[in-house]
């Protein structure tokens, strides 16, 4: 796989756009005609969340989603103009700054007070989407609640000073098909949905689909789905792999080995000295640890050098850890494994997966991916444009 121009750095993370675009042009298709919602909150999943949002557009993607109106704005800042949604909000937030750079604001009740003062203080109308609790317990207005929601909300219409858009909720158990809750969600939603315009709402999305519920549910689809794991190429559903379900990796993560040396049995590994060694062997070092977002707990995960997958063993510190070789006579041969690549977790292509390593901390693929942390260094790669200018 090529890379984008300069020096390569210790420790990286490669994203790969053309993987990126290749799964919301999958998921565009399978959701069909329902729109497609990018979510690139969280740094877009510790991806890049500019980057990403421009290649996720580019693939035909036509909102995208946000948790903070902090993390709209910077999206704003870089000269995206597409719909945007934030929904998570405190008291502190700058609802003031999202309806000045027209982004959408979700809004499950109390909220609804603070978006109307600063849309009166700044006369502009404010965008939002109703949010209803179908069963999630998190946000969301409580169904007892709705009816009295939608009428301040049209009350506060009718003057001018926001104008309702969307009504939304959000599926707990999609990752699980078979679970009869997401049945009850979607009868709830629509129940939700039919209630709002019954009270006069002229809804342009509504939008209940999470990525499994995409996947899975076409009865959730409404107009709108909203993507995050899935446009990063990970699988939601356990026992279903990113190939199976037709989507590729983005993230790889990797760096080089720091340290290679011979060990005698016995040889404790890590602080603790929780690992011994049980047979004279090879110990690696891996110049990544927790610091970097590496799971401290994911010892025993794998690692790939020279197209092996060999073992964490020990505790994972904060900068580094070591793998085990489990074999003698490399260390200080024309063979050491001294300076070779070790990928943490790539695109599964005979490399270890973010699922490997999910399992191996009793974590999920998506934490694995979006805690990568900013002291490893992102790169950037085309698969496309390498493959058009390989052709010239």
């Amino acid at each position: 796989m090529s890379f984008s121009a300069g020096p390569v750095p210790e420790r990286r993370v490669d994203i790969d756009l053309a993987a990126l675009r290749h799964n919301v042009r999958h998921i565009a298709e399978i959701a069909s005609p329902a729109r497609v919602m990018a979510v690139v909150k969280a740094d877009g999943y510790g991806h890049g969340a500019v980057p990403v949002a421009k290649a996720a557009l580019e693939a035909g993607a036509t909102w995208l989603g946000v948790a903070h109106i902090a993390e709209a704005v910077e999206l704003r800042r870089a000269g995206i103009e597409a719909p945007i949604l934030a929904w998570l909000h405190t008291e502190s937030s700058d609802f003031a700054a999202a309806i000045e750079l027209g982004v959408d604001l979700g809004i499950s009740g109390w909220e609804l007070a603070h978006v109307v003062a600063e849309a009166r203080r700044l006369e502009r109308p404010a965008r939002v989407h109703l949010k209803i609790d179908t069963g999630l317990g998190r946000n969301g207005c409580p169904p007892e609640q709705w009816e009295a929601l939608l009428g301040r909300a049209m009350e506060h219409q009718e003057d001018g000073l926001l104008r309702v858009v969307g009504v939304f909720s959000h599926l707990a158990v999609a990752d699980e098909p078979d679970r009869e809750e997401t049945d009850e969600q979607i009868d709830r939603f629509r129940e939700a949905v039919a209630v709002a315009e019954d009270a006069g709402v002229d809804l342009e999305v509504r939008h209940l689909a999470n990525t499994p519920g995409t996947l899975s549910r076409p009865d959730a689809h409404f107009d709108l789905v909203r993507v995050g794991l899935g446009i990063y190429g990970l699988s939601p559903f356990d026992g279903q792999s990113s190939a199976e379900l037709g989507l590729r990796p983005v993230m790889s993560f990797r760096t080089t080995i720091a340290n290679c040396k011979e060990v005698p049995e016995g040889h404790g590994v890590s602080y603790g000295l929780s690992y011994r060694t049980d047979k004279r062997t090879t110990l690696g070092l891996v110049p990544v640890g927790y610091g970097d977002g590496v799971p401290r707990v994911a010892t025993g995960a794998p690692v790939s050098v020279g197209g092996r997958f060999y073992p964490v063993v020990g505790r994972i510190a904060m900068d580094q850890f070591v793998i085990d070789f489990e074999e003698t006579g490399i260390a200080d041969s024309e063979n050491s494994p001294l300076g070779q690549e070790a990928v943490i977790f790539g695109a599964g292509d005979g490399t270890p997966t973010a699922d490997d390593w999910a399992r191996a901390s009793g974590s999920v693929n998506y934490e694995i991916v979006t805690r990568i942390s900013s002291r490893v260094a992102r790169r950037y790669i085309d698969a496309e444009v390498i493959a058009a200018e390989a052709d010239r």
